[in-house]
């Protein structure tokens, strides 16, 4: 059983944050889509090469679309400005929690960068695991973190038949989706690139064998569910990311609660 965890206010105000960001996210996308849509319903498409949303693609909308109607003008610029507003609101709500993660107990911020070590756990996703997930050393198996996210699979059972469907979804939300997207980012193969090198300089040699670790075990998950005449659809989507829970969950753990299950299983 789970052992009962209560957030502090520094954590309540943490997790407020990122939810604040996730909800910043949601309104940039929807003010994407309208400005989108408006230029597809009347014909104005950008020429190619112009990737969508690029700075190229702004520039385009700036200065080559127009309309001789007044009120279409006016339209125009207003879905563009709350495009740019919704992209300022997200840069001032990433330097919160930059500033915020500095002021977290040092406890707390050894997890964050434990977890940035991870490829596909940048600072955004890692801060949001901490705050969602409080003491991730509380979760002493993948089954029971991904629980808490709802990834694991619902059962309709009756008497000796077991029926299993997809993912419960019952869980954490905010959790559950910044997972699944970390999850993805192991359909490469394994390599350290610049910007992991980078966020791994600040974390044990430990730490970063965990991290090395997932990659090539993930990563040989995903070629495995893919192979040929394997079942594609939701159950791989749900193994990915109940293996990611379980590097998350390792990172999370202390090094001498580390030590003590390795001497327990007789790995030592």
């Amino acid at each position: 059983m789970t052992p009962v965890w209560v957030p502090d206010v520094a954590h309540e105000g943490l997790r407020d944050l990122v939810r604040a960001r996730e909800a910043a996210k949601k309104d940039q996308l929807r003010a994407k889509h309208r400005l989108g849509k408006f230029l597809l319903r009347h014909g104005r498409r950008p020429p190619t090469g112009v990737k969508p949303w690029s700075l190229n693609y702004l520039s385009w909308v700036k200065h080559e679309v127009h309309f001789e109607q007044l009120a279409q003008e006016a339209a125009l610029l207003d879905y563009l400005h709350e495009v740019e507003h919704a992209e300022g609101r997200i840069a001032r709500l990433d330097r919160a929690i930059e500033e915020a993660v500095k002021l977290t107990p040092a406890k707390m911020r050894a997890v964050i960068e434990a977890l940035q070590a991870l490829r596909g756990v940048a600072q955004v996703t890692a801060v949001t695991i901490v705050a969602e997930l409080g003491e991730v050393s509380r979760f002493t198996r993948a089954r029971q973190l991904m629980g808490y996210g709802g990834i694991v699979a619902s059962e309709h059972s009756s008497g000796k038949s077991t029926r299993r469907g997809s993912i419960t979804k019952t869980g954490n939300a905010h959790l559950r989706r910044v997972v699944v997207e970390a999850a993805w980012a192991y359909r490469h193969r394994p390599n350290v690139g610049g910007t992991l090198r980078k966020r791994q300089e600040v974390v044990s040699e430990e730490v970063r064998e965990i991290a090395w670790k997932a990659q090539h075990r993930l990563h040989t998950r995903y070629r495995k569910l893919t192979a040929p005449g394997q079942e594609q659809g939701k159950g791989g989507d749900r193994d990915r990311t109940r293996a990611v829970g379980f590097h998350l969950g390792h990172c999370g753990k202390s090094r001498s609660s580390t030590e003590e299950e390795r001497t327990a299983s007789g790995m030592r």
